[in-house]
């Protein structure tokens, strides 16, 4: 996996790391990688929770309409009220990354 904070870890790079620890084809591991995310997303957009454990909790949170205000020109405007996505990081991940910045 990528070491560099300025890097982003892609698809690609999960589907290279699941044909390492699992032996399987490039084709094999991206279909996998594929159907995971499918199941994932299928979930989200039906509005239930997504827990993986050790890892975090995604969830879908419905935000009501607001009265917002354009940057530029200051002038008032309504925000329609909309369906966000909403990531939870659990404990154990959270030390992870605090172990880690601690380095």
């Amino acid at each position: 996996m990528k070491n560099k904070k300025s890097e982003t870890l892609t698809r690609s790079d999960v589907a290279n790391a699941i044909i390492e620890e699992f032996g399987v084809t490039k084709f094999l591991a991206s279909e996998m990688l594929e159907d995971i995310l499918n199941e994932i997303a299928a979930a989200l957009v039906n509005g239930e929770d997504v827990k993986i454990t050790g890892f975090g909790t995604f969830y879908v949170r419905q935000k009501k309409e607001r009265m917002g205000r354009n940057p530029k020109t200051l002038e008032k405007a309504v925000i329609s009220s909309r369906r966000t996505l909403a990531f939870k990081a659990s404990p154990i991940l959270k030390k992870m990354v605090n172990d880690k910045s601690s380095d």
